[in-house]
This record gives C-alpha cells, sequence and structure tokens, in this order.
C-alpha cells in the first residue's frame, strides 16, 4: 500500500491534475493521496498559497480584498470547468474562504485557516474528478484522518496519539484524498505546519498507515548531485540515504521540505521522488540504509544568507563555561545557531542572515564584550554554506583533500571548515559571490 503526494505544479492547473488522475488509476496500491496548493502553471505565475496570503492581509487591514477574493475563486472555478466536474465543488470552496475570514481569535489562526483553503480546495476538486473518472475516492479532512498537532500556528508539531488514529485509515474503502499541509490541534483549531509543509504531511501519513512506499510526486525525474542551475545537466542520484537527504535537504536542495522525512524516516519507509510529468522514470530512492560505495559523495548542496560572529580570547580553552555563557546571549536573544565551529582561543558561530538583524548584532556584540571579556569580536555577512554529503564521509581518505583541492582550482577563499559533528556532511563556509565557481570545481573533482 502506497501513500503518493503530488506538489503544487502537480495540481496547478486542470492539465496536471489529469496526469495526476491517471498516475493514480495506473497503481491499484495508490490509496492515500495527499496534495498540495495549486503552484505556479507558468514562470512568473503566483502560487496559490500567496494569493491567499495577500487576501487575508488585505482583509485583516480593512484594506479593499474583493480583487483578492475573485483572484482566488477564478484561478479554482477555471481548474473545475476545465475539469468538468460538479460546480458545487466551487460553492462548497467559496463557503470554506468565507468562513475563514470569518475565524475568531488571534490573526495567526486567522491566516492558518486562509491559508489552508489552498490544500483543502485541491483535496476536494481531486477527489471529485477521480469520482467523476469512475474511481471510488473521497475526500477526507485532516481532523478525520486523525493529524492532531500543537497550537503553534504557522509551525504545527504532529503529536505522538496521531498515528493510532491514522492507522485506523485502513478501515475505510477507496481512494482517500487528503489535503496537506495542515492538522488540527486538541482544542479543534485548524493549525498549519510550516511553509512547504505538505511534504511533513505525505511522511505522517505513510507512517501512520504503515505504508510500504512513501511517493513524492514533484516536477523533477529525480533528485540532482548538484544544483542543475549552476551545473548544466548534473549527474542524477538513484538512491540515498534518509540522512543524506536530509543534510542536502537542510543546504539548499528544494525537492523536499527539509523536516518532511522524519515521520518516514522513525518507520524506515522508502520514499520516491518522481516527476508526474515523467512518472515512468524510475526516480530517486531515499532509504534507510545501503550499500557503501567507494564512491561515497552522493552530492553537493549549497544555500546563501547565512553570517557569522567571531570571538576570540587567550586561553578560552581553559576557561569552564565559556562556550555555554556564549550560547546563553544567543538564547536571551531568541536568536538560533546553524554551526558552531571552535579552536583553541577562538569560536565561530554561523547564524541564518535573516535570524541575526543588524539590530540584534548591536546589543549581542555589546552584551559578549561586557559579559565575556574578549579580545575580538566581529561580524562576517554575505557567507554561503556548501556542504558535501555522503554516507561513510567521514571514513574515506582523500575527500577533504579532494575538496579542498577544488576550492583552490577555483581561487576561492574558505572561511571556515566544520566537520566533525556529522558523519555524512563536511561544511564550508565561502563568500556569497565565490559560489557558483565553487560548486562547478567541486562537481568536477567528485563527479566528472
Amino acid at each position: 500500500m502506497k501513500v503518493a503526494k503530488f506538489g503544487g505544479s502537480s495540481v496547478a492547473n486542470a492539465e496536471q491534475l489529469t496526469k495526476v488522475g491517471n498516475i493514480i488509476r495506473s497503481d491499484d496500491n495508490r490509496k492515500f493521496i495527499v496534495v498540495s496548493a495549486p503552484g505556479k502553471r507558468f514562470s512568473g505565475d503566483i502560487k496559490m498559497t500567496d494569493m491567499l496570503i495577500a487576501l487575508g492581509t488585505a482583509y485583516h487591514n480593512g484594506e479593499a480584498y474583493e480583487e483578492n477574493l475573485s483572484s482566488v475563486k477564478n484561478r479554482f472555478s477555471e481548474i473545475i470547468e476545465e475539469l468538468k466536474i460538479d460546480l458545487s465543488v466551487l460553492e462548497e470552496i467559496e463557503h470554506s474562504i468565507k468562513s475563514a475570514l470569518s475565524v475568531e481569535g488571534p490573526l495567526e489562526s486567522r491566516m492558518d485557516a486562509i491559508k489552508a483553503i489552498g490544500e483543502d480546495s485541491s483535496a476536494k476538486i481531486l477527489s471529485a474528478y477521480l469520482t467523476d473518472q469512475g474511481l471510488p475516492a473521497f475526500y477526507i479532512n485532516p481532523q478525520e484522518a486523525g493529524i492532531i498537532v500543537s497550537n503553534e500556528p504557522g509551525n504545527a508539531q504532529i503529536l505522538p496519539e496521531s498515528f493510532d488514529k491514522i492507522y485506523s485509515l485502513h478501515e475505510k474503502e477507496g481512494i482517500l484524498v487528503i489535503p496537506g499541509f495542515f492538522g488540527y490541534s486538541k482544542e479543534g483549531n485548524l493549525v498549519t505546519f510550516s511553509r512547504g509543509g505538505s511534504d511533513i504531511t505525505g511522511s505522517i501519513i505513510a507512517a501512520g498507515v504503515k505504508a510500504e512506499m512513501y511517493e513524492n510526486f514533484t516536477d523533477v525525474d529525480s533528485v540532482y548531485t548538484v544544483n542543475p542551475t549552476i551545473v548544466m545537466n548534473p549527474k542524477e542520484i538513484t538512491i540515498l540515504t534518509y540522512k543524506e537527504m536530509r543534510e542536502l535537504s537542510y543546504a539548499g536542495f528544494s525537492v523536499f521540505h527539509d523536516e518532511a522525512l522524519i515521520p518516514a524516516f522513525r518507520e524506515k519507509i522508502p520514499v520516491c521522488i518522481k516527476n508526474t510529468n515523467n512518472p515512468e522514470a524510475p526516480g530517486t530512492l531515499i532509504v534507510a540504509e545501503k550499500e557503501a560505495s567507494e564512491k561515497c559523495v552522493v552530492g553537493i548542496a549549497s544555500d546563501t544568507g547565512f553570517c557569522s560572529l567571531y570571538v576570540s580570547k587567550f586561553l578560552m580553552n581553559r576557561e569552564i563555561g565559556f562556550g555555554r555563557k556564549l550560547l546563553n546571549i544567543f538564547e536571551d536573544e531568541g536568536i538560533s545557531f546553524e554551526h558552531a565551529p571552535s579552536g583553541i582561543d577562538d569560536m565561530s558561530v554561523i547564524f541564518r542572515d535573516n535570524k541575526f538583524t543588524a539590530e540584534k548584532e548591536n546589543s549581542i556584540v555589546n552584551r559578549i564584550k561586557e559579559e565575556l571579556y574578549v579580545d575580538t569580536v566581529s561580524i562576517h555577512r554575505d557567507l554561503a554554506v556548501i556542504m558535501v554529503v555522503g554516507e561513510g564521509l567521514v571514513n574515506t581518505i582523500g575527500v577533504a583533500e579532494k575538496a579542498t583541492s577544488a576550492f583552490a582550482k577555483a581561487n576561492v577563499n574558505i572561511e571556515m571548515i566544520n566537520q566533525g559533528s556529522s558523519e555524512v556532511s563536511m561544511m564550508f563556509g565561502i563568500n556569497a559571490s565565490d559560489i557558483e565557481k565553487a560548486i562547478q570545481s567541486l562537481y568536477t573533482s567528485f563527479f566528472e
């Protein structure tokens, strides 16, 4: 029994939904279907979730929102008319929009209800279309499915008691179509996962029903060894482990939401990334374990938008509690860090740029000087992080040498290296302006 999740590009319009219907029909094992909100139909188009956010914001601010509302309705109306399904589905969607706009309580709760309309409507449309095509399909609301989450608007976490409830979906007949991206709190409030959370829903359903496979349909044939916008026609990855995919997702691979695999990982359910537009392609298989290979590096991921805080103090290594005191300052300021490589007398802490704002910077630097009596403290912005990823990397001789040689050949200076904390990745920090030539050189060294 399989769980199949279809992303925004797969449900963007009637043509794509027709392909989805054919994929579901082609395999009787695809019993549980999870869908995203309609994505972009073409370059420059607007995703449905963004349209709904604009609608909710205008409504909340007391601004004219009729045009936003009309755009949302027209988008759904176009899909429904082209699929030739009953117009009662559109009436139901319009009722859902009206109900979401009238949700009482904090703004976050109303916005969650509004944002969830995209996925909820996709599920209603797809189930109606499948039924119209003679398939026994049923729309299942996440509350009915048993998706119980923490009451954290925009950042819901699945609660453990959900999985027993989700398993009971086996008792239902037919193809079950479930909207992604949201669940319900114990109090009965609709709460969304973080952006891109439909992948999380798919993984949760797969874990809950103990599926034999979780298929994630998107718009690429597979995961590539490197960003195809940086390297032309990069090699495809046929098989990955969960750990490898987690590292790649963190460092810029956009195929998967970086939290999405956790439920499937815990149940050791294999995940296959496939292309809605080319469903016959084998895709990329993600598994708990795989056989060791001499070529342990499977991918090179990268991301920009980082900054580092560098602290130096003579005899830092002898000062008990220095690292704890430094990190406590960040905790007090409400900032999470990404990496913290250190030396004998110095330490660097890496942050996402959008978390370490200019306002926070001034406060933190002053506190470090006043409370820790350091010799030097400095900030370096416009950093990029590059991850060389592969199981067995830490035990393979020559990987670090090959990577650093690639940076040297590209005339790129390495600002920092961090490997010790991970068995499957090696992290490099460089100036963001050098990222393309660094990636191209690394790709040549490891894959050509």
